[in-house]
């Protein structure tokens, strides 16, 4: 199946008895042992929610084929998905290599690792110097397709290659990208994981974590995830469900619109320098375009003439557009990153990274783009 197709019907589900195709929320905490058990369509036992639930199963079985992969788990929140790639991976004298940006909170997890003997290479976040890093004795590699808040691109392909040939676990998050934009699977990266509250749920009214790889990596993980007791809730299970019908046709209006607002803001008399790989003239541009596929993402970061004071005074006047954390819903959502994501990562380091008081992240949502520039045009207007 196609994208648009496998986000509608990859779940797979149909009910004989009643004729419904559309997974319920099975609202239950155990099910029936008379005497056997039941398992799952991957041989998992099917006894108590903590370990596997049918409505969270139906997710799986989308995302992993959104991302063409085997097989996929879902976790109560993107952090739980790699605090337990973390544990399942990781152990006393093995090397993590991260990119110095990305998530805050993702960076502040990797170097608590090191009270239990686990050493974190925080590498520059460009393609080149992260595979610097990268020798047989690395254990795993982690990084964002995209970084947060910045918007550089790895070039995976290539970090692919060098982790393949020596050996080494790489994990791509892919939750800036999507997988309608581009599958790193494909690519020979061993696990994808999301923050499904973002894109994949898309409206702002949950929060979802996924792992997504091969079958034998997927069940090593979901006995993790079953003493951990972090998997996806029903109910929450059944909102990103919901939401990953629409999934291809709300990236293609994020990037529309994303396209628009970076295009707008480069020539606005107030903003001083504007990160979107859509624009042509972005040091990322070439890699972005040869990643990826029907767009460049939702997000649009830049840099105001003016700092903190001015921030506030924009942020006061902001009427359509929320400024609020995270991204990928409706609504178009504006973050100060030094005080949001980026907050744990050092002063001096964000320094360096560009994320500075004058920085601001804009996730460009499904509204009118006419609205959002005229929105945003207004609040500039008043610094």
């Amino acid at each position: 199946m196609r994208l648009k197709t496998s986000s509608i019907h990859a779940h797979g589900y149909f009910d004989k008895t009643t004729g419904a195709f559309i997974p319920p929320i099975y609202q239950i905490a155990m099910f029936e042992q008379p005497g056997w058990t039941r398992t799952t369509d991957r041989g998992t036992d099917l006894k108590y929610s903590r370990e596997e639930n049918p409505t969270v199963r139906a997710v799986e079985r989308t995302i992993a084929c959104l991302e063409m992969a085997e097989d996929a788990l879902c976790f109560s929140s993107g952090m739980s998905a790699i605090a337990t790639l973390y544990l399942s991976t990781l152990k006393k004298g093995d090397t993590l290599v991260i990119p110095m940006e990305m998530y805050g909170t993702t960076i502040q997890l990797a170097l608590d690792l090191q009270k239990y003997g686990i050493r974190t290479v925080l590498a520059w976040p460009e393609t080149e110097e992260i595979v610097k890093e990268v020798n047989r004795k690395v254990k795993l590699v982690l990084v964002e397709t995209m970084t947060n808040p910045t918007l550089r691109v790895i070039d995976v392909p290539e970090l692919a290659k060098v982790c393949y040939d020596l050996g080494v676990t790489l994990v791509v998050d892919n939750t800036f990208v999507t997988p309608i934009l581009y599958q790193p699977i494909k690519d020979k990266v061993d696990i994808v994981v999301h923050s499904m509250t973002k894109y994949i749920a898309g409206h702002n009214d949950v929060i979802a974590g996924a792992v997504v790889g091969e079958k034998k990596r997927i069940l090593e993980l979901w006995d993790w995830r079953r003493k951990l007791g972090c998997i996806l809730a029903p109910f929450e299970a059944f909102l990103v469900l919901r939401g990953m019908k629409t999934l291809s046709i709300r990236v293609k209006t994020h990037c529309e619109n994303a396209q628009a607002m970076a295009e707008f803001l480069v020539e606005h008399p107030k903003v001083k320098e504007v990160h979107y790989p859509g624009l042509t003239e972005d040091k990322y541009h070439s890699i972005a375009r040869k990643m990826f596929k029907n767009g460049y993402g939702g997000v649009v970061s830049f840099r105001i003439k003016g700092g903190s004071e001015e921030v506030l005074k924009i942020f006061s006047k902001l009427k359509i557009i929320k400024t609020a954390p995270s991204l990928g819903g409706p609504e178009s959502l504006i973050t100060y990153p030094i005080i949001s994501a980026a907050k744990v990562i050092p002063s001096d380091i964000r320094e360096k990274l560009g994320i500075t008081e004058d920085f601001l992240r804009l996730s460009v949502g499904l509204e009118d783009v006419e609205d959002l520039i005229e929105d945003i045009d207004r609040a500039l207007s008043s610094t």
